[in-house]
């Protein structure tokens, strides 16, 4: 009896302490998932089109100051997310764990530094930059350029985060206190962002083969990021084979 109850103190803190973890990255990921769709929506930082987002710039300058920010702070946000992750299925198998929180900073690295390009976009509006030797057509040239370097770089941060989900979907399945569906979504997801990677860079006429994706992404990240919120973990053992 005496033995039982020092089992029970012994383990129950660990317990807490990892539904707690998962409470924190869940609410990061839900966090991190807002201020994306607030870059997106405000600073139109993202998915928007090259012209759209240059009309942004240069006649809604407030609104696309507020999306960069939040861009930023969205890119902070997932690294963070992916370190809670990290942490939370360290048990579960150390490796892929590390690998997960790897994949995603490389990725958040390079979609941070995508977004540089905007900056000279951005410049085109200060006057003290002595540009006014420039015509109207060679500034908009200067500007889909960088434009266009920008979305290369944002397409190419999209293979890391396809990657990452991989590790993800992987611990999901051997967890054992969190719903194998959800793992099999986030694998799905992965190769779902890996569709719309390939698509953008060989078959950019053709954006249809990738509008599945994002609706496997959005049930795949924010049910997992609610399940984490509002569940957190089942009290269970990590699962040896999660194709059984």
């Amino acid at each position: 009896m005496t033995s039982t109850l020092s089992t029970a103190r012994a383990t129950t803190p660990d317990a807490w302490d990892r539904t707690g973890l998962a409470r924190w990255a869940g609410g990061l990921y839900l966090a991190y998932i807002l201020t994306n769709v607030l870059a997106s929506s405000v600073g139109h930082i993202g998915l928007s089109d090259a012209q759209t987002l240059r009309t942004t710039i240069a006649d809604h300058e407030p609104s696309f100051r507020i999306g960069f920010v939040a861009a930023l702070l969205s890119g902070l946000l997932f690294v963070t997310t992916a370190w809670a992750l990290s942490t939370l299925f360290r048990p579960v198998d150390q490796s892929l764990a590390l690998l997960l929180l790897v994949l995603n900073a490389v990725g958040v690295a390079v979609q941070l530094a995508s977004y540089l390009p905007l900056l000279t976009v951005l410049a085109q509006g200060d006057h003290s930059l002595g540009l006014s030797g420039l015509t109207d057509p060679q500034l908009d040239t200067m500007a889909m350029l960088s434009l266009s370097t920008y979305r290369v770089g944002f397409v190419t941060a999209q293979l890391f985060f396809s990657a990452w989900l991989f590790p993800l979907g992987w611990l999901v399945l051997r967890s054992g206190f969190l719903p194998r569906l959800l793992g099999w979504l986030l694998l799905l997801d992965g190769v779902a962002v890996l569709v719309w990677f390939l698509q953008t860079l060989l078959a950019p006429a053709y954006p249809a083969i990738s509008y599945p994706m994002w609706v496997i992404g959005f049930v795949a990240e924010v049910g997992l990021a609610l399940w984490l919120v509002l569940k957190g973990t089942k009290a269970e053992a990590p699962t040896s084979d999660p194709a059984s």
